[in-house]
């Protein structure tokens, strides 16, 4: 049987040791995982909030550099996501060889660091040209980190929570994208707020960029406070490491890495279309103001929050594929009627329009966590999860903003983002046909060779 095969989705048997599973133990991984998540999402949320891409662009720009703030701002995100694959290339093996804890205790400490550091750069108007380079350098590091930061905390998740509550945990980790972006929308809007615009434009907008350094450390202190997983600990006692994790994810799984990118490639083009593009959507082309555009989305953003969780725990039940197949097919049908309730310039349509693709990104966001790591085995799943999610996630999520922005500003038509959105779930619908349903399937049997067919997979 090739690797390519995985387990079926029949009734297992408990995997070592699975019914002593340690519940305290399991929380507190979910949490140390949910942290790094939080922390880069934060930084987002801060980064992408409308008033702070228009701040950003003008404080490390000269006046005169071509595109409007906005823009370039966007383009720093993007430029973050070209590190991205590297930091996978880098970390996801490593977390292979060396395990899943100490991979992730460096990356929390890079991302938070970096944050920091944009909060005390000097400006365009004290250092010229060099600001903006210094800028691009840090983002660059921030997209390194995070490169091996995402794979590691689904990884450090799925093999620590028990089978039949995978998909209820996993899904804490997009509750921390949730959560993280809401603190720094959030801070934003409110420091907006209390300090005014002019305040904030000269020295206010640093201190949301500080506050992650604090974050970073706590998020290091829970980590270093763990075990590493259980699967992974079992692995390495039987001494079924890879020689050479990298050269194996390469050699055999580059057919599911191809799968994890398609899928990937609707949810980064539906997560930075709402969660990074939106805001400044709404203030740049539906001529909403800065709160009102904030206030909309961290709203959407907390109602996905009360359903993120209870999906999670759905999927345990009725498997992970029904809830990313109904995504996708209402990604396909719903995003034009979701962008033309926007259009109608009513604040119920555009909070009607907001809801349809939030409630549609949170059937994905729910599952993501417990479906991406456990189509890889164990002494691959790290870096082949981080290898095919980073390729994805640079080629098309940190790319939305500016991608959607450019062919708004061509086409002069308001759609961009749906069509796109419909074009990313026609695209995704056949790799979710195709991976896969491992929701009844304990982790450690994932993807080995002596485990059954798996049904329905695709995989021979």
């Amino acid at each position: 049987m090739s690797s390519e095969s995985g387990a079926a989705p029949a009734e297992p048997e408990p995997a070592g040791g699975e019914a002593e599973v340690d519940e305290a133990a399991v929380r507190k991984a979910v949490i140390a995982s949910a942290m790094g998540n939080c922390i880069e999402w934060f930084d987002f949320g801060v980064f992408s909030a409308g008033v702070m891409t228009a701040i950003i662009g003008e404080v490390f720009f000269p006046e005169d550099s071509a595109g409007s703030a906005t823009l370039r701002s966007f383009a720093l995100i993007a430029a973050a996501f070209l590190a991205r694959p590297f930091g996978g290339l880098f970390f996801g093996p490593m977390g292979d060889k060396l395990g899943r804890k100490r991979v992730l205790a460096t990356t929390i400490i890079l991302m938070s660091g970096a944050t920091f550091v944009i909060g005390i750069l000097p400006s365009y108007a004290v250092i010229g040209i060099a600001a903006p380079l210094v800028l691009l350098a840090v983002r660059l590091i921030q997209g390194f980190s995070t490169g091996g930061e995402y794979g590691g905390a689904a990884t450090m998740i799925a093999e620590y929570a028990p089978t039949n509550k995978r998909g209820f945990y996993g899904s804490f980790l997009e509750l921390g994208t949730l959560v993280g972006y809401i603190l720094g929308a959030g801070l934003v809007l409110l420091m907006t707020v209390v300090l005014g615009d002019d305040a904030m434009r000269e020295w206010g907008w640093r201190i949301p960029f500080l506050v992650a350094l604090p974050l970073g450390v706590v998020g290091l202190y829970v980590r270093t406070r763990i075990e590493d997983t259980p699967t992974f600990q079992k692995m390495e006692e039987s001494g079924k490491k890879a020689a050479s994790p990298l050269k194996e994810t390469l050699r055999h799984w580059k057919r599911r890495i191809l799968l994890l990118i398609g899928i990937v490639f609707l949810l980064n083009i539906a997560d930075y279309t709402m969660l990074t593009f939106m805001p400044s959507y709404l203030i740049d082309y539906l001529d909403y103001d800065d709160t009102t555009s904030q206030l909309v989305t961290i709203g959407v953003e907390a109602v996905m929050i009360l359903f993120i969780v209870p999906l999670g725990a759905l999927s345990d039940r009725i498997g992970r594929k029904p809830l990313l197949i109904t995504a996708a097919i209402g990604f396909f049908l719903l995003s034009w009627p979701a962008f033309a309730l926007m259009q109608t310039g009513d604040t119920l349509g555009v909070l009607g329009g907001y809801a349809i693709i939030g409630g549609l990104l949170v059937l994905m966001l729910a599952v993501i966590g417990s479906t991406f790591p456990a189509i890889f085995p164990t002494n691959v799943r790290y870096g082949a999860f981080a290898i095919g999610y980073n390729i994805s996630t640079s080629l098309f999520g940190g790319t939305t903003a500016v991608v959607v922005g450019s062919l708004i500003s061509v086409t002069d038509s308001n759609y961009v983002p749906a069509f796109y959105l419909m074009l990313a779930a026609a695209v995704a619908f056949v790799p979710i046909l195709k991976i896969p349903e491992t929701a009844r399937v304990p982790i450690d049997r994932v993807g080995n060779e002596d485990a059954p067919e798996l049904e329905g997979s695709g995989a021979k």
